[in-house]
């Protein structure tokens, strides 16, 4: 028991790609529990999890009435489940039967860790976003456009490579982490929540690395597509908590001012390029 995963998929408009996402899960190696929490769906997902469910002793789902936030629905399927190891994978994100069991065998000398992997689209293209640097707005502001670039480059030397941060559509961690850390923070509704998972488990001397011969598909969220401008809302909301939380208390007044003034300012950028793709 003490390799078993427990796994927490958190679904919205998510039924494209759930089906599949799930049939791979089940079929995962040591994988012991499956956790679905849908945020109040209305395109059939439910009764794709509750056929799954009815397949598999290991599946079951909470079927939220509203919806309450990425970060609050990890949080309910990781309270549903007790494997000391714990995965959280969107569901448009296609593991292979031995990525997960690979994964946490790469973790276990190391102890305290959060993993991701590699992802890539149905074209092999690899995601930028899967290795992060920490936001520096401070250095944002100074230069915006290379102050927004977080991504790293990958090091095909290093079979797990040290960042500071991964990109929430697949981590991997052992509970007792999850717990002394507190878990997600709902305080994000959505964006920035695997940033500051990240940094906190940093803080707490975990270890924070990507498997980088690892690799799944991803097929990308047709659910955030569906919602642009709720997500360019939260996208911006999430990034004001951040920096209250890491940033703004070695920060001064001129400087937290500029950066609420730089983040609402960008918001407003994003309306006519979000208006002229509907």
């Amino acid at each position: 028991m003490s390799g078993a995963i427990a796994v927490v998929v958190v679904s919205y408009q998510s039924a494209a790609t759930l089906d599949e996402c799930l049939a791979r899960l089940r079929g995962a190696h040591d994988v012991v529990q499956i956790r679905v929490v849908d945020n109040a769906s209305d395109d059939g997902s439910l009764g794709i999890v509750q056929r799954h469910a009815l397949a598999d002793a290991r599946v079951r789902f909470i079927a939220n009435p509203d919806n309450p936030g990425f970060a609050t629905a990890c949080n309910q399927g990781a309270r549903e489940s007790d494997a000391p190891w714990l995965a959280f994978v969107n569901p448009d994100l296609m593991v292979e039967p031995d990525t997960l069991a690979r994964l946490r065998d790469l973790g276990l000398p190391l102890g305290d860790c959060l993993l991701g992997v590699e992802q890539v689209d149905a074209q092999g293209r690899p995601d930028a976003a899967v290795r992060r640097r920490d936001h520096d707005f401070a250095a944002m502001l100074r230069n915006p456009a290379a102050g927004a670039r977080l991504a790293l480059a990958p090091d095909p030397a290093q079979p797990l490579q040290e960042v500071p941060a991964l990109s929430g559509a697949l981590l991997l961690m052992p509970r007792a982490l999850f717990d002394r850390i507190g878990g997600w923070d709902a305080g994000y509704r959505l964006h920035a929540e695997d940033l500051d998972l990240c940094r906190r488990a940093r803080q707490a001397g975990a270890t924070v690395a990507i498997a980088n011969r690892l690799a799944v598909l991803h097929v990308r969220g047709v659910s955030s597509r569906a919602r642009p401008f709720f997500v360019e809302w939260h996208k911006h909301r999430g990034l004001w908590r951040y920096f209250r939380k890491f940033e703004a208390p070695r920060r001064g007044l001129p400087v937290r001012a500029a950066v609420w003034c730089a983040i609402r300012a960008h918001a407003l950028v994003q309306v006519p390029r979000l208006l002229l793709r509907r």
